[in-house]
């Protein structure tokens, strides 16, 4: 799931504001930061009047912003958000203890205009207020969703949908086992996001999408996600709420969401439909249905829930689980060295058919190189930001109750006092040490750690995992005629989530005997 990014009417209300707090910024003076109170607050870059420290972070790339703040004022610091006090995190000593020792503090969810907006109030498991309701949210997701035992059920459905990536490879670029002559170029990108929407997709409604087509559902959805990545006006300014009204971003959401929930009403209703004896298997909306039809493990669900829970399935999955495998093999296609390595293992392991999940557990290269590309390109660099529910205290300083709070997993995983040699891709170095996607190891954190970390990992890597050993086992992997290794770039779009700048346009060839 992304973070959100500024809405245009904010950035141009930034536009504005900033230039006439310019002269009365340079005049003051940076002071100790200690409030009224008398509490020692982190340190701070100097802000503006008004906006505080929005200026600086600008539109994109904020987790390199904010990596090189933290040069200058250390691993913990404070900015102001507008009106909103934000704490940024950015090693991984500090993360632990936030993630961790002080799980507990640091585990509420800043309640984002947008999200409340789509997501029926907020009544999801990712952006749901800390508490009662949340707990047994999670729990239920977990068990009915995304546990071990129903990823173990999908076994089936991911092999199927690789076998079918693999498929649709060979047949977009010409390849096969005894092809000549040129070899078209594949945008590989394209095919991968196309893998996991529908994986997803089948995980949760079968073959039921309300009436709507496959392809205009996928539009939808990326109008419901960039909607959950852009910052409202009032989420920096509260007072200024009629500004999100007057600009039309509130009509936009009500639109987007009336369209969204009128289309899983109408999947909701054909799985009520379904009769008993029907041979298709059940989908995890079945699952949903059943859990309130039994009275819901002590949470009084209703339909409302269901839908929200469906949603963060394909709102935090289908980004993680793509960009993950994007950039692993954008990696490798930079460094044939390493690719090599990751092809002789599996080739090794697999054989000629291709990789099950059988064959994952006796494999370690593969895996590596997600972990790698991970560490590199976390899906979201700045995860999901936390909010105090109290005050606390953290290494020293005073962090008042309802504090934004940046976990820079970017910056963490970069850390030269974590990493050696930490700007190159080295697979090697989770080879050597079994540091796992859990969060349990604060260097590593791509799907955040405690309370909040993401429940939705094994669901996600299990897939990636899978699709990468077979893209590896199937095919030899090239630049398209006119590019070479080194010209070959590997550089990240602009947004907060960022994916590859330019997509991955590579030939596929057949395995040299």
């Amino acid at each position: 799931m992304a973070p959100p990014q500024l809405d245009s009417n904010l950035a141009l209300f930034l536009l504005f504001a900033a230039p006439c707090f310019v002269i009365v910024g340079r005049l003051l003076h940076r002071r100790p930061r200690r409030s009224n109170c008398g509490r020692v607050l982190p340190p701070s870059p100097l802000g503006l009047p008004i906006i505080g420290n929005m200026h600086q972070l600008g539109r994109g790339h904020h987790h390199r912003k904010l990596q090189a703040l933290a040069r200058r004022h250390g691993d913990i610091f404070l900015l102001r958000l507008g009106s909103v006090p934000a704490l940024v995190v950015s090693s991984a000593s500090v993360a632990e203890e936030v993630l961790k020792n002080q799980d507990h503090v640091f585990c509420g969810r800043p309640q984002q205009r947008t999200a409340c907006g789509i997501l029926y109030g907020c009544r999801d498991v990712g952006f749901s207020p800390y508490g009662e309701r949340w707990r047994q949210l999670r729990r239920i997701a977990i068990v009915h969703l995304l546990g071990a035992k129903r990823v173990d059920s999908l076994r089936a459905l991911r092999e199927e949908e690789v076998a079918s990536l693999v498929a649709r490879v060979r047949a977009a670029t010409g390849t096969s086992d005894d092809s000549r002559g040129k070899l078209r170029a594949v945008n590989l990108s394209e095919l991968i996001v196309s893998l996991t929407y529908t994986v997803i997709s089948k995980a949760a409604f079968g073959n039921k999408l309300g009436g709507m087509d496959p392809g205009s559902f996928r539009a939808m959805m990326k109008e419901v996600t960039d909607l959950l990545e852009t910052v409202a006006v009032s989420d920096m300014f509260p007072r200024l709420r009629w500004v999100d009204l007057a600009t039309g971003l509130d009509a936009k959401m009500r639109r987007v969401a009336g369209k969204l929930d009128d289309v899983l009403e109408r999947a909701l209703q054909e799985h009520e439909r379904k009769p008993e004896d029907e041979d298709e298997a059940a989908d995890l909306l079945d699952d949903l249905l059943l859990v309130i039809k039994e009275g819901g493990e002590g949470l009084n669900l209703d339909r409302i829930d269901v839908k929200g829970l469906i949603l963060d399935l394909f709102i935090g999955g289908i980004d993680t689980t793509s960009k993950a495998i994007e950039w692993a093999m954008a990696y490798l296609i930079k460094n044939p060295r390493e690719m090599a390595r990751v092809q002789e293992e599996v080739r090794q392991v697999a054989g000629a058919q291709g990789v099950l999940e059988e064959h994952l557990g006796r494999m370690s290269r593969p895996q590596a190189a997600l972990k790698e590309a991970m560490r590199l390109h976390p899906p979201v660099p700045l995860l999901i930001p936390r909010e105090t529910i109290q005050d606390t205290k953290l290494h020293g300083y005073d962090i008042p109750a309802k504090t934004r709070v940046i976990i820079n997993a970017w910056a963490i995983g970069r850390d030269n006092e974590s990493w050696e040699n930490a700007e190159e891709f080295l697979p090697d170095r989770f080879v050597r040490n079994a540091i796992d996607y859990n969060g349990k190891d604060f260097r590593f954190i791509p799907f955040s750690s405690g309370r909040r970390g993401c429940p939705g990992i094994a669901f996600a890597t299990r897939l990636a995992e899978l699709a990468l050993a077979n893209l590896m086992c199937h095919f030899d992997w090239e630049l398209p005629e006119g590019q070479d290794v080194e010209s070959f770039e590997v550089v990240e779009s602009s947004g907060l989530s960022p994916a590859l700048k330019f997509g991955l346009i590579l030939v596929a060839k057949p395995p040299r005997a």
